[in-house]
């Protein structure tokens, strides 16, 4: 009879996980992702408005990730998802509705807590999740699954998504507004976790959560990896993805293909870019293995910051850099994920994770503004170059000061 439950379990936890890889593969960014920024300056933006728009997403992020993560806490981390896709799908409606800066400003403002919402209150129910079934340790496998999964599905997306642009660039958004609405369905069919359901959640009151959140921020062997990772690296890389595609249409154009060719064959390098983040994201597990957390942290913000640097005096670097460089984020999202999760506990789990994206929210304002500026005076590639040299600079002096990954 025990085996026979322990046999039910396991397929519930199986189960559980397929249907989180469902749920990942309706994100759908990469519908809209190849002509994001395209769309924007055909809507007569220029660069720093851009980075504007960027920054009023972040600034909404910093006011409402730990009220967000609270609400995850409080109500369910499934009812969070719920509350920020439904929020999502209609901000990408809107969006491609927008016919002028101060109407998608507003968006960005819904958008922003839309991911408030599934910030932390994903990999805190995931977390949990796993935590039932005793296999936490395989939290950075199974999310770097679900990437992988999200990832080729968005492979096609991103074909389909530069098609569309090159016809209209509103289609794409359309089309993302509608797909990610079926993520709803799914979460609908989901439940929260055992660990979650036996916590006193009822009785955990705004000022503990916050307590929670000020106790783990100040622990040792977290703190300086806030810095080295959530302010100095997300921030600096967040903004490769900003730049991709000016840089990209200035790179291929210089190599000889027509302006009307860019839109379509964007769509067809994200599915390779894509292709490439799922390969990546699929061995996180593996990857962890071979090199650890440890090492992996050490050595990326170098890798990356000299890549950086690089393409501004060889922009065809520009191309493989870019190549991986979503596939590189999601696996490194994960170990981040993973190492955070560790050393917390399930009680204000959704916050203290939604803490850490405020964190970083909050940093990648002033390279937001900066490297706007700068692109709109020199060029994009020159920005990202400045930025590279920051990463390098930044990282040596986290590690002098602490060392930001515990043995």
């Amino acid at each position: 009879m025990e085996a026979r439950s322990g046999t039910r379990q396991e397929d519930s936890a199986g189960g559980l996980v397929l249907k989180y890889y469902l749920y990942k593969a309706t994100k759908a960014v990469e519908f809209y992702r190849p002509i994001m920024y395209l769309f924007f300056l055909a809507q007569g933006l220029d660069f720093t408005q851009i980075a504007i728009l960027e920054v009023v997403y972040n600034l909404t992020t910093l006011v409402g990730e730990i009220p967000t993560g609270y609400v995850g806490d409080r109500i369910g981390r499934r009812n969070s998802l719920l509350i920020g896709t439904a929020l999502i799908a209609a901000s990408l409606l809107g969006i491609g509705l927008a016919e002028s800066f101060p109407a998608l400003a507003v968006l960005y403002v819904l958008w922003s807590a839309g991911y408030n919402f599934r910030s932390g209150s994903e990999d805190a129910w995931l977390y949990d999740t796993l935590t039932d079934d005793l296999s936490e340790n395989e939290f950075a496998h199974v999310r770097g699954r679900g990437e992988s999964t999200a990832l080729a599905v968005g492979a096609g997306a991103a074909i389909v998504g530069g098609y569309l642009g090159s016809i209209d660039l509103s289609y794409p958004w359309f089309v993302a507004s509608a797909v990610t609405g079926l993520g709803v369905v799914v979460l609908l069919t989901l439940d929260e976790p055992e660990t979650y359901k036996n916590t006193d959640a009822d009785e955990l009151s705004f000022q503990k959560t916050v307590g929670i959140v000020k106790d783990a921020l100040s622990r040792r062997n977290i703190r300086a990896f806030i810095l080295y990772y959530y302010v100095l690296y997300a921030a600096a890389t967040y903004l490769v993805f900003v730049f991709l595609q000016p840089i990209f249409q200035t790179v291929v154009t210089d190599l000889g293909v027509a302006t009307a060719q860019v839109e379509s064959l964007l769509g067809w390098f994200y599915a390779a870019y894509s292709i490439v983040g799922a390969v990546l994201s699929y061995y996180t597990g593996a990857i962890k293995d071979q090199f650890g957390i440890r090492t992996w942290f050490l050595a990326l913000p170098f890798i990356v910051g000299a890549a950086l640097v690089g393409m501004y005096f060889v922009p065809i670097l520009a191309l493989p850099t870019f190549l991986v460089a979503r596939g590189l984020s999601d696996v490194t999202r994960s170990f981040a994920g993973q190492y955070i999760n560790d050393r917390i506990g399930t009680l204000g789990r959704a916050t203290v994770l939604s803490s850490m994206a405020m964190v970083s929210g909050l940093a990648v304002i002033p390279f937001q503004l900066g490297s706007g500026i700068i692109s709109d005076l020199v060029s994009p590639l020159f920005a990202l170059a400045v930025v590279g040299v920051v990463l390098v600079v930044g990282s040596y002096a986290i590690i002098f000061w602490e060392a930001p990954i515990a043995e």
